[in-house]
């Protein structure tokens, strides 16, 4: 049996301000910083110990991870960051504030941009910053879906975090809402429709008990 670890990321500086956050690095609120370090004086009191850590590039779910790893005493583990496991990109919704938002497109299209699984919000024009330099132009996206955040995070799973576990190392994923929904959602094998109903609380680890083919046979959260 191996053990993996959902963490999402715990309140941002965007969060607080109820705006559309996606691929725009904000910092974690002070409410985020202390929703970390109590997910990992639990991880602690849980006694998990983790081989390997695997994280955004947004800075809000790398200082996560390393608030649980520091409130855990496993600063020390390797971690591993990929744009794989970014927060789903909201397109020209982020920065948008998503009341406002409600306001002008009605709460009925809002709540389809936001939890439908394959309906994209509309499309964004910036340009990303240098830490993309590395990708494709067509790796970019100007916006996604969850069933896009899926596929863009499935490789990752495959290459990275699946042959982890099935190496028998405890694994830590700290990354954001939505990246860890999809990656639930290929676990765990929930239905599109179902999908819709899953939430995934900020800063309570979420645990997978798997078994030698990554089957899941318990899941709880601390």
């Amino acid at each position: 049996m191996v053990k993996l670890v959902f963490a999402r990321h715990g309140l941002s500086e965007w969060n607080k301000l109820n705006q559309f956050t996606g691929w725009v690095d904000v910092d974690l609120a002070p409410e985020g910083i202390e929703e970390a370090k109590e997910a990992g004086k639990k991880i602690k009191q849980a006694g998990i110990e983790f081989d390997i850590a695997f994280t955004s590039v947004l800075t809000r779910a790398i200082k996560t991870c390393n608030y649980i790893l520091d409130g855990s005493d496993q600063l020390w583990v390797p971690q591993i960051k990929s744009w794989r496991l970014n927060e789903r990109h909201y397109g020209a919704l982020q920065g948008l504030n998503k009341q406002e938002t409600r306001d002008k497109y009605g709460d009925e299209q809002v709540h389809i941009w936001r939890r439908s699984y394959d309906v994209l919000p509309p499309l964004s024009q910036e340009k990303p910053d240098r830490r993309y330099r590395h990708l494709a132009p067509q790796d970019i996206p100007k916006g996604e879906n969850l069933k896009i955040t899926l596929e863009r995070a499935l490789p990752f799973w495959q290459d990275e975090i699946a042959p982890a576990l099935l190496d028998n190392k405890t694994v830590l994923v700290a990354a954001h809402g939505n990246s860890l929904r999809a990656l639930a959602k290929h676990i765990e094998g929930i239905s599109d429709e179902d999908i819709m109903n899953l939430e995934i609380p900020t800063g309570i680890p979420l645990v997978y008990e798997m078994d030698d083919q990554l089957n899941v046979l318990k899941k709880y959260y601390l």
